[in-house]
């Protein structure tokens, strides 16, 4: 069985969706889940461990959703980090079926 993650300190995740407040979390369900998605805030309680982070970790340690969305209202951060994905399937280094999605949400 799959699971579906929303990574947000703020927001809470839409039905259905594990909600998590900081990679930590996330970072333990796609070691320990298969992801059929995997929603991605930027700005977290920690300023140091953010969502570019966790990206970075993802393709570091080969875990994936089969979709991930950046939701992120940080629109250069969150442009950051979906680049950091289409680039890493454009390198082979993350497969080229994941789909990649750019869709920032209000803060409120």
């Amino acid at each position: 069985m799959k699971i579906s993650v929303f990574l947000d300190d703020f927001r809470l995740g839409p039905d259905g969706y594990v909600w998590v407040k900081d990679i930590d979390a996330c970072f333990k369900l796609l070691v320990d889940f298969q992801i059929d998605h995997l929603s991605l805030d930027h700005d977290l309680v920690s300023k140091t461990r953010n969502g570019l982070m966790l990206v970075h970790l993802m393709v570091e340690h080969q875990l994936f959703a089969d979709r991930i969305t950046v939701h992120s209202a940080n629109s250069v951060a969150g442009k950051a980090m979906f680049n950091y994905l289409k680039q890493a399937q454009l390198d082979n280094r993350m497969p080229h079926s994941i789909k990649l999605i750019h869709r920032p949400l209000p803060l409120f």
